[in-house]
């Protein structure tokens, strides 16, 4: 039986809990300008019980008895743009009750602010759940960033395929944080994973309607609430934290990226759950006409400049530190972050509200910085406690060694840090976040094996996904299994060279380095370079094709980066620690870093480390600096005799002095 308590509070959102006199007290505290009235709706089973809420100032609030673990609750709203017939999610839910069907054009109609039916029946509800973890000796890694070495991950697809893993626990939180994965982990080298979002989300009515689902997690509807369909337990949130955990003891960090640049109601009359049914004006962001502002590409904008806004992203951030432990955030579409009036400001107030929160001042923040607003691509010009993904770096990277001719001067401005987008506002290399493949795109072993995206199996006639993938396929598309010998072996020797030295160049780059999961042993999707939608075998890794050489590559190459004084102690490189020579051993000239044909050149760091690229198709010889050098790491065979080194096709090659 509920009964209202004497005594509320206006703080903090969401619920919270105290025992008084030996009672169980519940406080609900919500914020709406819009409204006129709300009522806290509680439910025991389908039995609704609705109370009307105190207001104070713009946020409503009442504290009940009899609430307990397991209690399901919503508003309704009243007011001049809203409909009390229609239930209202807690923004502040920490679990949600099922996630609704939008299938049909009828399953969509119930939850339409403009129909006029009750949709209790069908709405999804916030739940109050049991919170208390026993973290024992938990204690954040806290490595530096000069250190660390990011890998991405999704958390069904790692292990969703590794016959290694218990059958019932692939695909899971449990599963990821298996004894055998953060093994496979250690020996990596990696430091911290990136976790596609766990946040609960819900699939578009697009891809309901098709059957399909969003396997990325780019659509989310309770940024509080944890994913629970990664789950083998009942108890979503227990398992997560156990998994942090797990991954603490492991010495790895865990890092979430998050999406508060758009949520799942989508478009201006599309069906309504959570904020545009509490607050439209404080919560999306709308234009002089009304009409909401799509930079996202996703039907709405948040408004993360109004007060309520920004605390609403502060206090989930600050819940996901402070209970869950994780480590650090990756900012999805991070420009709108930045965006007032709404056009971006480096200087905005949620940036100065994070930076001031004594929670989030130790955490790792990465921002995905751009949209596709009106300036939304802001490489460069995030304060200065962000690190960036840093495209400029892909992409630039990419043309050196996939296409015909390569611009070494590009390729020595991304190896060293892109001090030109970087080095200011006393900002350090690890600003830049360096990535050749990630979640969206290829991945690695199909940025060397096709020319073109093939997104035929996510329905929209192959046009979505990115063009610019300056990829190329070494003369086959796709797959060599039905090419006759020697052709084959040729074409799979050519691609491997190209991964290696990316994945070298990649590796041993001054900045953050990001691997994208799967990279490391050859992991295809066979050439859908938008994979979205595919919560199938084209996205989950596939264990069973490990290459194992590439493997032992990228293991080894993470273990040198890590004995490199210039890529840990995360400092801009200068003339004391950094030589540029050509393929003869000499300074490079400036007509040498103006031949788009060499593609070839020398790096010596710390008088101790010499990297050899080539990334010619054919062989090239080197005339090597003075000193004696012996070999540590390569990705093919050389030939090294006296002051020359031959290496016999594409790649990289690592000596060192002796």
């Amino acid at each position: 039986m509920f009964k209202i308590h004497h005594h509320s509070t206006t703080t903090p959102f969401g619920y919270s809990q105290s025992v008084e006199n030996g009672e169980k007290v519940t406080n609900f505290a919500l914020f709406s300008a819009a409204a006129n009235a709300v009522e806290l709706c509680l439910f025991e089973g389908e039995s609704e019980t609705r109370f009307p809420m105190v207001r104070t100032d713009n946020v409503w609030h009442l504290a009940v008895t009899g609430a307990k673990v397991g209690t399901q609750y919503a508003f309704r709203i009243h007011g001049e743009h809203t409909n009390p017939q229609k239930l209202m999610l807690d923004p502040y839910s920490k679990a949600v009750s099922h996630k609704p069907d939008l299938s049909t054009e009828e399953s969509r109609q119930w939850f339409l602010l403009s129909d006029p039916r009750d949709n209790a029946h069908l709405a999804p509800r916030a739940v109050i759940i049991e919170e208390d973890f026993d973290w024992g000796d938990d204690k954040h890694p806290a490595i530096p960033w000069g250190e660390s070495v990011v890998y991405e991950l999704h958390v069904k697809g790692f292990s969703r395929l590794n016959e290694k893993i218990p059958a019932s626990l692939r695909g899971t939180y449990a599963g990821l944080a298996h004894p055998v994965n953060l093994a496979y982990l250690q020996e990596l080298g990696v430091t911290a994973v990136e976790l596609l979002p766990v946040n609960f989300h819900v699939n578009e009515p697009h891809l309901q309607a098709r059957g399909q689902d969003n396997y990325w997690g780019y659509n989310p509807l309770a940024m509080f609430a944890v994913e629970p369909k990664y789950a083998a337990t009942n108890d979503p949130l227990k398992e997560f934290k156990t998994m942090v955990k797990a991954f603490h003891q492991a010495g790895i960090e865990v890092i979430l990226d998050v999406v508060f640049n758009h949520s799942a109601e989508s478009e201006q009359h599309f069906p309504t759950f959570c904020q545009r049914g509490i607050d439209d004006q404080t919560y999306y962001w709308r234009n002089d006409h009304g009409y909401y502002i799509n930079w996202t590409g996703c039907g709405n904008m948040l408004n993360l400049s109004s007060d309520m806004g920004r605390k609403w992203v502060v206090d989930c951030l600050r819940y996901w530190v402070e209970q869950c432990h994780v480590d650090g955030f990756r900012f999805d579409l991070a420009s709108v972050l930045g965006r007032d009036k709404p056009d971006f400001n480096a200087s905005a107030q949620l940036f100065a509200d994070i930076a001031n929160e004594p929670g989030l001042q130790k955490v790792k923040l990465i921002a995905e910085p751009w949209d596709i607003g009106d300036y939304g691509y802001q490489v460069g010009h995030f304060p200065s406690y962000f690190a960036e993904w840093n495209d400029r770096f892909r992409d630039d990277l990419c043309r050196f060694w996939l296409w015909k001719s390569g611009e070494p001067g590009a390729f020595a401005q991304r190896f060293a840090g892109s001090s030109d987008l970087f080095q200011k506002n006393d900002r350090l290399p690890h600003c830049s976040l360096n990535f050749i493949t990630a979640h969206d795109g290829f991945t690695l072993q199909d940025l060397v094996s096709y020319n073109t995206k093939h997104n035929e199996a996510n329905g929209e006639d192959n046009r979505d996904g990115r063009n610019e993938n300056y990829s190329y396929n070494h003369g086959v598309e796709g797959s060599t299994e039905n090419l006759p010998e020697p052709q084959k072996s040729a074409v799979e020797n050519d691609r491997t060279f190209a991964q290696s030295g990316l994945l070298m160049s990649l590796l041993l780059a001054n900045g953050t380095p990001m691997l994208l999961a799967g990279d490391e042993f050859g992991n295809t999707q066979f050439g859908n370079n938008n994979a979205y939608c595919q919560d199938n075998e084209i996205t989950w890794l596939k264990w069973a094709d490990f290459n194992q050489d590439l493997f032992e590559l990228t293991k080894k190459t993470i273990a040198l980066r890590k004995q490199m004084v210039s890529l840990t102690q995360d400092q801009w490189w200068s003339v004391d620690n950094v030589q540029w020579l050509n393929i003869h051993g000499q300074p490079m000239s400036l007509e040498d870093w103006q031949d788009r044909e060499t593609k070839a050149l020398q790096v010596v760091l710390d008088n101790r480390w010499l990297l050899l690229v080539n990334a010619k198709a054919e062989g090239q010889r080197f005339c090597l600096p003075q000193g004696k050098w012996k070999t540590r790491i390569g990705t093919n065979n050389l030939a090294l005799a006296a002051q020359h080194a031959e290496l016999s096709a594409m790649g990289c090659c690592v000596l060192s002095s002796e």
